[in-house]
C-alpha cells in the first residue's frame, strides 16, 4: 500500500485539533515534501524522521514521499508530528501493518537515534483523544501526565522500535495507570504558624469560602505575604473538570503538572516587573500568561503599586469575564482566566504610615499619589480591602509555637460553605450573576436602608453594591444562616477599607 493515514493533534489555544497525517509514496526522483501549513520545526521533521528510521534499522524509501497535514488551513508547529510521520512512512511502505492504525493517535518528537522525546500540551491531546474513542501513543515521559485524564488509554513508548513492536503484536505496550494523587500530602504552609492578625485570618477565610478578591494594606513585615501563601491550604480541591482545565493550561505552557499538584489550586505570584504580555499571554502563536496559569486558583500580586499601571489595567476585563482573548492578524486564541486576586501593598511610599513610633515622613500628597497608582476601576473590582497592622511587641514576645487554628480546621468550614453555595446556585458567591443575587441576597428593609446609606456616604458604584451583597452572602453561609442578617452586612461593609479612607 502506498497511502497511509495516521491521526495526531495540533495545539489551538487550549484545544487540541485533530490532524490527519496522510503519507503517499509514489514513483519518481527521491524526495520528501510536507504540505499543510507546516512551520519551520515541522518542515525539519523530515530530517529527524529519516535519521530515526535509518538508525532503527528500517528502510527509508528511495521514492517520492508526499506528506499532507490536514486540515491544510490550520498552522502546524513543533516536533509533535515526528512520530506520526514516521509511522505513516512505515505503513505506506509496507514495513508495518495498517489494519489497526485507525484506533490510535500518535504524538512525539523523534531523536535521530529513534528515541521519542516529550512534547507540550499533552493533557488537551489526551482529552480529545479519549473523546474520539482512540488510544494515545505518546512519549513515556508524557504518559503519566496524559493518564491523569479519567478513562483515557495512554500508551507510553521510549523508542520508535517499541511502537512498531506494539503495532506488529510482538511486544505490546502496557496502558499507563494514572498516578495516585490522593496519597500525596498537602504541603501548603499551615495557617497555625501565623501569630496574631485575627482580622486578616478571618478575611482570608471569607475570601476562600466565596472566592472573593482581597487587598491587604499594612507596613512591611506584618505578615501579608505569609498570610497569602497559606490561602491554598484552606481552599478545597478542584473538581475533575476544573482540574482538567487548569492542567491543560499548564500543559500547553510547557510547565506540565505533577501528580502531587493534581486538583490542587495553582498559586501564581509574578514579580512586580512583569509586563502586560507576561500576565495576559501573547506571541505570534498565542501562549497563556500568568492570568490563565492562575485559572481556578490564586493570583498573588505583592507590592501592588509597584506594578506598572498599564500592567494592572489588563486585570480588569478577565476579573469580570473570566477569560482572555488574544487576537492576532491571522488567528485568535481564547484562554480561561477565572482567578482569585490576592494583593498586598504598603500604606504609603515609605511603608510606615500610622506607625506608633512616628517613622513615616510622607506628606498627604505623596500618600495620595502612591494610592492612585491603582486606578479606581480596578479597586472597585476588588471585593475586600483590609488593614494588616504591625503586631505589638507583647505579642512578638510570646512563644512562637502555633497557637491559632490549623488550615485543616478552617478548610472544613470553607468546604461546607462552598457546598451550600453550589447546592443553591451551582457556583461560588463571587461568580453570582444578577439573577442569583436577586434570588439569594435579599435584605430586610432596615438592612437595605443601611446599605443605601453606606453607598451614599462612600460613593460606591453599583458593582461595589453587588460585591457587598455577595460578600454578605458568603459571611452568612459561613455562619450557617439562610438569610443575610445585619451583622453579616455590617461585616461586609467593614471590608471596604479604602472606600472609607482613600488617602490614609
Amino acid at each position: 500500500m502506498s497511502l497511509a493515514q495516521i491521526f495526531s493533534r495540533a495545539q489551538e489555544g487550549v484545544k487540541s485539533t485533530e490532524v490527519c497525517v496522510e503519507v503517499h509514496i509514489s514513483n519518481g526522483l527521491p524526495a520528501l515534501s510536507i504540505v499543510g501549513m507546516p512551520e519551520t520545526a515541522v518542515k525539519e521533521s523530515k530530517d529527524r524522521v529519516r535519521g530515526a528510521l535509518i538508525n532503527s534499522q528500517f528502510e527509508f524509501p528511495s521514492r517520492r514521499i508526499t506528506i499532507n497535514l490536514a486540515p491544510a488551513d490550520l498552522p502546524k508547529e513543533g516536533g509533535r508530528f515526528d512520530l506520526a510521520i514516521a509511522i505513516g512512512i512505515l505503513a505506506a511502505s509496507g514495513q508495518i501493518p495498517v489494519d489497526s492504525l485507525q484506533q490510535y493517535e500518535f504524538t512525539g518528537e523523534l531523536a535521530l537515534s529513534g528515541e521519542i522525546r516529550p512534547v507540550n500540551s499533552i493533557i488537551p491531546m489526551s482529552v480529545a483523544c479519549k473523546q474520539a474513542g482512540r488510544k494515545l501513543v505518546c512519549p513515556v515521559h508524557n504518559a503519566s501526565e496524559a493518564a491523569l485524564v479519567n478513562q483515557s488509554t495512554v500508551l507510553g513508548a521510549k523508542h520508535l522500535l517499541d511502537v512498531c513492536a506494539h503495532l506488529n503484536n510482538v511486544n505490546l505496550l502496557r496502558p499507563c495507570n494514572p498516578p495516585d494523587w490522593s496519597r500525596e500530602t498537602n504541603s501548603a504552609p499551615d495557617m497555625a504558624d501565623v501569630q496574631g492578625q485575627p482580622h486578616a485570618k478571618r478575611a482570608l477565610e471569607i475570601a476562600a469560602a466565596g472566592g472573593h478578591s482581597l487587598l491587604m494594606i499594612g507596613p512591611p513585615g506584618t505578615g501579608k505575604t505569609m498570610l497569602s501563601s497559606r490561602l491554598p491550604g484552606i481552599l478545597p480541591d478542584m473538581s475533575e473538570s476544573e482540574a482538567l482545565e487548569t492542567a491543560s493550561i499548564a500543559s500547553i505552557s510547557g510547565y506540565g503538572i505533577q501528580a502531587k499538584d493534581w486538583k490542587r489550586r495553582p498559586f501564581r505570584a509574578p514579580h512586580h516587573t512583569a509586563s502586560g504580555v507576561a500576565l495576559v499571554g501573547g506571541g505570534s502563536n498565542p501562549r497563556p500568561g500568568e492570568i490563565s496559569l492562575a485559572h481556578n486558583g490564586i493570583m498573588f500580586l505583592d507590592e501592588l503599586p509597584e506594578f506598572d499601571r498599564k500592567v494592572l489595567e489588563v486585570l480588569r476585563e478577565p476579573m469580570e469575564s473570566g477569560r482572555i482573548i488574544i487576537s492576532r492578524a491571522a488567528r485568535q486564541a481564547e484562554f480561561p482566566a477565572k482567578f482569585q486576586l490576592i494583593a498586598a501593598m504598603n500604606p504609603c511610599p515609605c511603608g510606615y504610615l500610622g506607625d506608633l513610633q512616628g517613622r513615616c515622613n510622607c506628606t498627604g500628597d505623596q500618600v495620595t499619589r502612591y494610592r492612585q497608582k491603582i486606578s479606581g476601576p480596578l479597586m472597585d473590582r476588588i471585593d475586600m480591602h483590609i488593614e494588616v497592622p504591625a503586631l505589638p511587641m507583647k505579642d512578638l514576645r510570646k512563644n512562637s509555637a502555633p497557637q491559632g487554628e490549623t488550615s485543616k480546621k478552617i478548610r472544613q468550614r470553607v468546604e461546607k460553605s462552598r457546598q451550600l453555595q453550589m447546592d443553591r446556585n451551582g457556583t461560588i458567591n463571587a461568580q453570582l450573576n444578577t439573577r442569583h443575587i436577586n434570588d439569594s441576597c435579599q435584605l430586610l428593609d432596615d438592612d437595605m436602608q443601611l446599605l443605601e446609606q453606606a453607598m451614599s456616604k462612600l460613593g460606591l458604584s453599583m458593582r461595589a453594591h453587588q460585591k457587598i451583597l455577595k460578600l454578605s452572602r458568603t459571611i452568612a453561609d459561613l455562619d450557617g444562616k439562610t438569610r443575610i442578617q445585619t451583622a453579616h452586612l455590617s461585616e461586609a461593609l467593614s471590608y471596604r477599607q479604602l472606600d472609607r479612607n482613600p488617602a490614609g
